[in-house]
C-alpha cells in the first residue's frame, strides 16, 4: 500500500466520521428531544432556585439569591419563556402529543 492509498483511505474513514458525527449531533430528531430534555432540567433548577419570581415563597430564597449573579443571563431567558405561556403550553403539549 503506498503512501498516497493511505492517505485516501485515512480521508474516507476520517469523512465518514464526521458526516456520522454531524449527523448524531446536528440533524438526528434525538438531539430536539435531548435539547428539550435540558431545558426542562434548567427550568426546574430555576424554579426550585428563584420561585419568589413567580410569587411562591421560599424560605431559601435568601441563600439562593446569592446564585443570581452568576445565573444572570439564564435567569431573563428563563423568566422571559416562563411567562410566554403560549409557547409553555405548546412546547408541553407536544410533549405529551396533544
Amino acid at each position: 500500500m503506498t503512501v498516497a492509498d493511505r492517505i485516501a483511505a485515512f480521508r474516507a474513514t476520517l469523512d465518514e466520521w464526521l458526516r456520522g458525527l454531524y449527523h448524531g449531533m446536528i440533524t438526528h430528531p434525538a438531539y430536539e428531544k435531548i435539547e428539550k430534555e435540558a431545558e426542562d432540567a434548567e427550568d426546574e433548577f430555576m424554579l426550585a432556585c428563584f420561585p419568589d419570581a413567580f410569587g411562591i415563597p421560599s424560605p431559601v430564597s435568601y441563600y439562593t439569591a446569592e446564585l443570581l449573579p452568576y445565573l444572570e443571563d439564564e435567569f431573563e431567558a428563563w423568566e422571559r419563556r416562563l411567562w410566554d405561556r403560549e409557547s409553555l403550553l405548546e412546547r408541553k403539549g407536544q410533549q405529551y402529543h396533544f
